[in-house]
């Protein structure tokens, strides 16, 4: 799953209002979409479509039709070369979930959007799973300070349903 948890093993020693200002977090959380194709896997993506184009047009080689299709050729391997590292910098989305005694706080990154926060007293917070409602199946939502906001939209609903299982239990156990 694309979410790695770092917990405190000990709840804060410092609890109350601003126990957070300079205090280690009880637990924070990094999501993040899966990458399916490594970089290795990229180059011999790339590798293998620049043959599997090149080897129809080797016939024509020497032809004014392999000229005439020479473009439309680089072109499909540069439009491929192009999208799939979008790709990747679409792949440097990620959301940062914070909790503390007295404060939650949810930083998404997007690489061609601001960066977007919200934060909420903890003991306030709603946790909802939806299951059938929303853009995706299992959408899971914090909502509290007046906003909902959604969290691991790029999960899939397995992982989304284990994050909630996680945060519920965690959020549950929070001292006061």
């Amino acid at each position: 799953m694309p979410v790695e948890w770092r917990k405190s093993d000990e709840a804060p020693g410092n609890t109350g209002a601003f126990s957070h200002v300079g205090g280690q977090p009880y637990a924070s959380a990094l999501l993040w979409p899966h990458r399916s194709l490594p970089l290795p896997g990229f180059a011999a993506v790339m590798g293998i479509t620049f043959v599997l184009i090149v080897i129809p047009t080797l016939p024509l080689l020497g032809t004014p039709v392999f000229w005439g299709l020479l473009p439309f050729v680089m072109g499909a391997v540069a439009l491929l070369y192009v999208m799939i590292r979008r790709n990747y910098r679409d792949g440097h989305l990620h959301e940062e979930l914070t909790i503390w005694s007295d404060r939650v706080l949810l930083v998404r990154t997007d690489p061609r959007r601001p960066q977007r926060s919200w934060e909420c007293n903890p003991h306030w917070i709603r946790l909802s799973l939806h299951q059938d409602k929303g853009p995706v199946e299992k959408y899971l939502t914090l909502k509290g300070s007046g906003r909902e906001v959604e969290l691991g939209a790029f999960l899939s609903p397995e992982e989304r349903e284990e994050l909630y299982d996680e945060l519920d239990h965690l959020l549950k156990r929070l001292p006061l």
